[in-house]
């Protein structure tokens, strides 16, 4: 049963406040068993949860936090031109303006700006990133706030992989190895103020997220949810000294189909605000192989590239890609109509 906390209004409406079960970092790094079994039920049921982490082990984690929020408002404030020296590299690396993708009204564009850093760049000697990120103070904050999500993540990942008695190779995290290509990346966004009731870039449209897991950061409302069963989205309410978690579509294949992808977006909750979000996308490796929610036995890479294009595609060409290409084979429960948000197109996909 879905448990709504409380309501907010927003944009001339009362929107649900869906709970959030939390999850101690600490206790995962210790193998803890009840916080082992509480992960797994919470990954199979629902697909997210806050991990908290100001125990004296995940304290550095919201360290880095503040030290990529500083970096991201610095950046985001230099000329288009200084933000776009190599525009979108890869889908995993690169400068994406505002408009790029679809946005969470029909027919609308996306309301923010992001800039992603791939962990295979950030390897590197000479990463490929713009100029203005390119000081040895700011590659330091970037590759502290990859390295520390990357071991967060493994540490989730670790911790479902012993709860299901896997061993060896068939571990999750055998499978998301540092020294083997993927599009695990870093995304850091910025939400532009925006009024449903007339701007044309607003949000971000209803999807599941590609990678295994999302490890994400903001301290503002804006992020909402449709939790399975439930009947509309709600919002997740920022929770100090934690990181929301998302189980992607990846995860949810490697298990069999028995964890739960979280179905998310983002709307505009203030809309006079700039919205910061920073994202850990945790990828498995491109040559990983699974069965996918159309029943196909395809690699980490190819779902990330055809669900990217699905992503970029203006509306009438999602309209085309397989029903359940946005949604990683999520089902929502129409069975009753959703409630009439003033953003929300309950029709589009």
């Amino acid at each position: 049963m879905v448990k709504i906390t409380k309501t907010v209004s927003c944009n001339g409406a009362e929107i649900p406040v869906y709970h959030v079960e939390t999850v101690d970092f600490g206790r995962l790094l210790s193998q803890e068993p009840a916080e082992l079994e509480k992960l797994l039920h919470i990954c199979q049921t629902e697909g997210y949860f806050y991990l908290d982490l100001q125990g004296i082990d995940g304290r550095r984690m919201l360290a880095d936090e503040q030290d990529t929020l500083e970096l991201m408002h610095r950046f985001f404030e230099q000329p288009l031109e200084a933000k776009n020296e190599f525009g979108l590299v890869s889908p995993h690396l690169g400068y994406e303006p505002i408009g790029a993708r679809t946005g969470v009204l029909k027919d609308s564009k996306a309301g923010y700006e992001m800039i992603k850093v791939s962990r295979d760049e950030i390897q590197k000697s000479y990463p490929n990133i713009p100029a203005v990120l390119r000081s040895s103070a700011d590659l330091k904050v970037l590759e502290n706030t990859i390295a520390s999500s990357n071991i967060a993540c493994k540490t989730i990942l670790s911790a479902l992989s012993t709860s299901l008695g896997l061993t060896g190779a068939a571990r999750f995290e055998n499978t998301h190895r540092n020294d083997r290509p993927s599009t695990t990346t870093l995304a850091m966004m910025h939400y532009i103020p925006s009024d449903p009731a007339k701007d044309e870039n607003v949000g971000h449209q209803k999807h599941t997220d590609i990678s295994s897991l999302t490890f994400l950061f903001s301290e503002q409302w804006g992020l909402q949810i449709r939790p399975p069963g439930s009947k509309e989205f709600g919002f997740v309410e920022p929770k100090k000294g934690c990181a929301v978690i998302n189980v992607g579509d990846s995860l949810r294949f490697a298990s069999g189909h028995t964890m739960q992808s979280c179905i998310h977006r983002v709307v505009p909750f203030d809309p006079t605000e700039h919205r910061y979000s920073i994202a850990y996308f945790m990828r498995a490796e491109d040559s990983t192989m699974f069965v996918d929610s159309e029943g196909r036995y395809i690699s980490a890479g190819q779902w990330h590239d055809e669900k990217f294009r699905a992503f970029k595609a203006l509306p009438a060409q999602q309209a085309l890609a397989p029903p359940t290409l946005l949604l990683g084979g999520m089902v929502e429960d129409d069975s009753e109509p959703a409630k009439a948000l003033p953003y929300q197109v309950a029709a589009f996909v």
